[in-house]
Parts: structure tokens; sequence; C-alpha cells
């Protein structure tokens, strides 16, 4: 039997004074986790008990559809370098090297060494599909830890990887695993919204996060109401109200209007008497590239054109680009392709490239927003100048249209055309479909079935342990404490007897305890000898969801059972005290 008084739960009144959201303040105070260094935690007694029971629920459940490993988190820059991550990564890796100077990483994550382990070990499909998993410590150089141990260091994840002969393989590996993910945070209680997401430095195609919305989160999740419809922010879309054009000024051809100083889309409106919807906004960009034959670095010129009141999204425009480096244009940049300053760009007069694969002339990217647009205001690239009449696809062609703005709250909904809600929110599990990329990159080859020699797909799955607690703590938490759902729980139930020293109170209380801990429940007895507010108080903090308060009802073969999460107050029977948690717990576990 765990006693109270025999265990190390150093709570505390007050919460540490960096600590911001609920689940870092209430962490601590609970005795859950010890700050080392910044970004560091230590995991003491209550922490431990819960962290073991969230990796025992994702254990039993990657089980049913796959294999653990347990893979080395000290690793050499030579795979790294195979899958070309090694500069990719830059800051965020832990690098160092041995005493013979071999340089090494810590992971952050394990694509490289699975896809090794393929390389060599996989030969044919009638070894395929695969899917392994392990569940191990992580490592990233995060340059602002904070918010407790929602942007730490080092972490526990449970990462998975699937190798299969085809894209439908793929599908039905990341179908599992989408099931899967849906029981676990089922069973840890989480209410949660599985969105589109980005797969960001990983790669691939398909990809969706599994996600808590709580106000400590620092990801947007763009989501409705009224249908299933939900996305990140990176891939949110919606429908947009039509907009009526302004009349064609003068004979219809492009018209120059005299706006002395007004530089912004706001002061161009309001100086001509439109809105903001009707005026383009142009952004001047530079893209680092490699040139194909001589490998050497170039710069080339990308811009971007949005309807004036919208907001380009940098995710969406990483992936318009395929990824590379994008910096704004510099002064004297902009006066070379444009001939003049900025604050009057328009995209007339400029010969831009016909499609994403002519390398020899800028790029045009123009937001969804305006295809079909007619008679919009456009800088006239001339110094105090701005032009009527623009017309996307008339007076100018755009190189591509692209899904480039960021959805804002209460557009229409693309699916139900319901107002769109935007929350932050804190990702639990990320799927992707990771596509060739890994096993191109480092040679992984098998015979199909006819013996030709094919790449597998692969698949990578990943999912936050410390999140999960962090993220049952900030959906259920009062002034008083926070409360866990039993299956993560570190105790199910606290039995405080009222007084210690009153041979029946501690005698009843032990007694319950023990048939608690016979029928299969996880019971902490809270033995101290303190005054029975402070045991509450304690009780309340360290989110354990019942408390039996062994009291004077014990003359009537009763206790009060104290339900954490509504403060529900039942008396229940002494003599038959199992089957009531039996009853109670069993349905929620």
């Amino acid at each position: 039997m765990h006693r109270w008084s025999q265990l190390f739960i150093p709570t505390l009144r007050e919460a540490p004074a960096d600590a911001e959201v609920a689940s870092h303040k209430f962490l601590v105070r609970a005795g859950y986790v010890r700050q080392l260094a910044a970004g560091i935690y230590s995991y003491l007694f209550l922490g431990q008990r819960s962290f073991n029971k969230i990796i025992a629920i994702v254990r039993q459940e990657m089980d049913t559809i796959g294999q653990e490993f347990y893979l080395p988190a000290l690793n050499p820059r030579e795979i790294w370098e195979a899958s070309g991550r090694w500069s990719v990564m830059g800051d965020n890796m832990f690098r160092l090297k041995d005493r013979k100077g071999a340089e090494l990483a810590l992971a952050m994550t394990h694509e490289e060494v699975m896809t090794e382990i393929a390389r060599k070990e996989l030969r044919s499909y009638k070894q395929l599909p695969q899917i392994w998993y392990q569940i191990q410590t992580k490592f990233r150089d995060e340059p602002r830890p904070k918010s407790g141990l929602l942007r730490i260091r080092q972490f526990i994840m449970k990462d998975a990887y699937s190798f299969d002969i085809d894209p439908a393989g793929l599908d039905v590996s990341y179908q599992k695993h989408r099931q899967v993910y849906q029981r676990i945070f089922d069973r840890c209680g989480l209410r949660y919204v599985i969105i589109e997401a980005d797969s960001g430095a990983m790669g691939g195609s398909g990809s969706e996060e599994f996600m808590v919305r709580t106000p400590a989160g620092e990801d947007l999740v763009v989501s409705c109401d009224n249908c299933n419809y939900a996305a990140n922010m990176e891939k949110a879309t919606s429908k947009l109200a039509a907009v009526e054009d302004l009349a064609l000024a003068g004979d219809g051809d492009p018209v120059e209007v005299h706006t002395p100083g007004q530089k912004t889309i706001e002061d161009v409106a309001r100086f001509l008497g439109v809105s903001p919807r009707n005026k383009i906004k142009t952004l001047a960009l530079m893209a680092a590239e490699t040139a194909a034959k001589q490998g050497n670095p170039r710069l080339r010129a990308i811009v971007l054109l949005m309807r004036g009141d919208h907001q380009m999204n940098e995710a969406k425009l990483a992936a318009a680009v395929g990824g590379k480096p994008i910096r704004p244009m510099e002064e004297q940049e902009i006066r070379n392709l444009f001939g003049s300053p900025a604050g009057f760009l328009g995209p007339l007069g400029i010969d831009w490239a016909q499609d994403l694969k002519d390398a020899d002339r800028p790029i045009l990217l123009v937001d969804r927003a305006l295809e079909g647009r007619k008679n919009l205001i456009a800088g006239a690239n001339k110094e105090d100048y701005h032009v009527r009449n623009v017309t996307p696809g008339g007076n100018f062609h755009p190189t591509a249209y692209a899904d480039l703005r960021s959805v804002t709250a209460g557009e229409p909904c693309p699916k139900c055309g319901s107002a769109l809600r935007i929350d932050t929110a804190v990702e639990i599990g990320h799927i992707f479909k990771l596509g060739y990329k890994y096993c191109e990159a480092m040679g992984a080859r098998v015979l199909d079935n006819n013996g030709k020699e094919v790449t597998p797909i692969m698949g990578s799955y990943g999912i936050g342990v410390e999140r999960i607690l962090t993220a049952a703590i900030e959906q259920s938490n009062d002034e008083n404490g926070f409360w866990l759902p039993s299956a993560i729980a570190p105790f199910e139930i606290v039995v405080s007897p009222t007084n210690v020293k009153d041979q029946s109170l501690i005698g009843t209380a032990v007694d319950i305890a023990n048939r608690l801990e016979s029928a299969g429940f996880d019971v902490l007895l809270d033995d101290r000898d303190e005054r029975p507010g402070v045991k509450f108080k304690d009780a309340d903090l360290v989110g354990i969801p019942f408390r039996v308060t062994v009291g004077k009802k014990v003359t009537e073969g009763t206790v009060e059972v104290v339900k954490r999460s509504t403060r529900e107050i039942q008396d229940a029977s002494i003599a038959t005290i199992t089957e009531y948690f039996q009853k109670v717990l069993r349905a929620a576990r």
C-alpha cells in the first residue's frame, strides 16, 4: 500500500514566478516535476507514475499494429547527411564530437535510423508491410523553452514508421495509425480534434495533427462547429464572400492616379475612397535557389499579389515555392525589378515567368482570392502613383495562382459555409505520409512481385508523451489544482482519514485502502498527521480523481466520496465501497 507519509510528494502553495500556463504551475506545485535547467525537467514520483501509465496505454495500442524497437539517441553525422537533414535541422539539433573528432547528434526524430535498418534488412515485397515503433527520449535545442513541459529540450516521444510496397499500402498503414491514435487519446481522456496539417521539416504529403484546444497552445486551429472541418492555420481555407468589383474608370485601360505620399494599403484605399478588398497588395521577396548545372547558389525574385485586406501565410508560401529559403527584397533589388521605391509596386510592365519551370524570369504568384477579380487598384511602379482597372489574367498573367493567405475567424467554412472559429491549441500527435523521400535518399530498395527493384514508401507517426499529461491538465483545472482521467492519474483514489490519531478512523481507512487495492484500484492512503484542511487542499491539488473522506460518519457505516472534477459529494457504504468504485471507475477506464 502506498502511504503518503512515506512518499516524496513536495507540494507547494505558490507557483514558480516564471510559470505562465496552468499545466506548468500545477505540475510544479503538485510535485510532479522540478526544473533542472531551461527546458530540462526531472520527473518526480507522481509525474513518473502518470507518464508510465500513458506509456503503457500507448504501448498496448501500438502493439496491435506494430513492433517495438529501441534506437540509439546518439546518431552519427553520416546518416543525417545521407537524408540531407544534417544542415536543414540547423541549430535545433544538439551536435557534439567524440574523443576521435567524429561528429554526432542527439536525435530529434528517427526517420534516418529506421530507414538505415530497412536499407540493410528489407529485400523483398514479401517482408512488407512493416510498422516499427519506439518510445524514447528525444532532444531539441529549443531556442525559447517555456510553458513547462510544452516546450522543452528533452522529451519522451513515441515515434513509429511504416514501410510499404506502394501508396495503397501506405494508405492502409496510415489509417491503422489514425485509428490507434484515436483509441490512445480516448483512453487518456482527452478532448481533441483531428486537423489537416503541414508536414514541415519531416517532408511528405498527407498529414494530420491531433490537437487539444487550450489558451496555453501556440498553434492555431481553424474549425467549424457545424461540420467536421478542421485544419491548422498553415492548411486552412475558407469560402470568401463575393466582393463587388469597381466600375471601369475611363476607357477601361489601366489608368494611373496620383497618390502622393500614400504608401500603405489603408492609406491608398482611404485616399481613393475604396475598400482594401479592391486593392492589390504586392510583396517582393527573394528566394535562394541552386542552378541545375553549376550547383552555385543564386537568388530568384518571387513576387506575391494578395487582396489588400489579407495576410500572407508563411507556411503556404513555403509550400508554393518548394521550401526554398525566402527573404524580403532589399531596396536596391526592388528598384532593379520594379524601377520604383517600395509602396508603389504592382504587376504591370514586368516580363514574368510563364510557369514555375521558367528559370530566367521573376516568378509572380497570385493568391486565389484574386482569381477572377476585375478592375483592381495596384501600384504603378512609379513613385506617388497607383493604377486603376487592373485585372489578373487580363492586363498581366501570373506565373501561377496559389492559396497564400491566412484564414480569419468568421469566414465561411469551405465545407458547409458556417462561420469558422480559430482557437489556440496544443499538438499531442502527428501522422505523416512521408512518401519516398528517405528511402530514395538513403538507397533503400526491395524487389517487387515481378522481381523489379523498387523504393518502399514510408509513413511517420509521432506522439508527445509529456504533452498528453499537460493537455489533460490544461483542459481540467481550477484555482485549487487539477484532476486527471483515472487512466493516467498517478492514483485513482486517495483515502483521507480526518484524524490519524483516532484508531477507529485510521483502522477504517487502512481497511478501505486495502480492499480497494485488492480490487485492482490505484490507491493512496493519506496517513499524514495533518489537519483535514491541509489534506483536502493537497488532494485537490495533485490530480487524483476521487477522494474518500473517512470521518465522523464511520459510526453510521459510511464515508464521503468526493469527485474532484465536479466537487460532488456522495455518501458511500463502507461495506460496499469496492462495489461503489467498480461501478464508478470501471466505466471511466
